[in-house]
């Protein structure tokens, strides 16, 4: 579904943020991509959707090549990429069905989205997905009354209603507690699930990667290091990508957390 082939960034001042990543996404899948801060996790998302270009390599999607469109092409490619913010980027003045609809401007004409005007088929979907992730009593509310928590799930609607084959999901958990990571963490995973959507969700916190993914991508320094099953995730494994720490405290964490999800 989505082929990643030789991907290689390097910005201005020389530096390599990304170096040769090949990856194959298959429909359906959701992984995770982990490794510290500047492994390139971000711009990898960004050069998929072409937020960032890419220096060499190409981006194929469901038989698309996304690298050598123009950008009208690009724009309709686009609508088969959801995105979900670690900053949310919701407006803050609008209300929460307003964001989600925002979502379908890809689809409507210049007018029509200038004044929010939007098919009742849109707005029927915004109430199912605001449904589906507990927020239909909040439709009206202004984005800026929202918790972290609800801001993540409207934006989660908003990537969704553009009926995308792909998410693209940027660190979805980095202002979150505990409690509401997990939940956010799951509620991607099972939508993804329902809708048969792929997912590459860039995230720091490796024990929800664990908790929660089906495969594991590592980067360090732009370079693809690992490449597996959660339970792939050894001590070795995360000291390579990482540096030298206590995994298996981690490890246990996660069996612990598992352990009490299931109570």
């Amino acid at each position: 579904m989505l082929q990643l082939n030789n991907l290689t960034k390097v910005y201005g001042t020389g530096d390599k943020a990304l170096t040769d990543v090949t990856i194959n996404i298959p429909g359906g899948q959701v992984l995770a991509l982990i490794g510290p801060s500047g492994a390139g996790k971000s711009t990898l998302i960004r050069c998929i959707n072409r937020l960032v270009e890419p220096t060499s390599g190409t981006v194929t999607l469901k038989g698309v090549e996304l690298t050598g469109l123009g950008s009208n092409a690009l724009r309709k490619q686009r609508r088969n990429m959801g995105m979900i913010f670690q900053e949310y980027a919701l407006v803050e003045r609008l209300t929460v069905m307003e964001n989600v609809l925002s979502g379908r401007l890809g689809y409507v004409g210049f007018w029509a989205s200038f004044f929010r005007k939007f098919p009742q088929a849109d707005v029927d979907e915004a109430y199912r997905l605001l449904d589906r992730v507990g927020l239909l009593d909040m439709a009206d509310k202004r984005a800026d009354e929202l918790s972290g928590g609800q801001r993540q799930r409207v934006g989660i609607c908003r990537a969704l209603i553009q009926n995308p084959s792909l998410l693209l999901v940027d660190e979805p958990t980095a202002s979150l507690d505990p409690k509401t990571s997990r939940q956010i963490m799951r509620l991607i995973v099972e939508l993804c699930r329902e809708r048969n959507l792929a997912a590459i969700i860039n995230i720091h916190d490796v024990a929800l990667a664990q908790m929660f993914v089906e495969r594991v991508i590592g980067l360090k320094l732009g370079v693809m290091v690992f490449d597996g099953g959660p339970d792939d995730l050894t001590p070795e494994v995360l000291t390579d990508i990482y540096g030298e720490e206590d995994w298996e405290a981690t490890i246990e964490k996660v069996e612990d957390e598992e352990e009490d999800e299931m109570l």
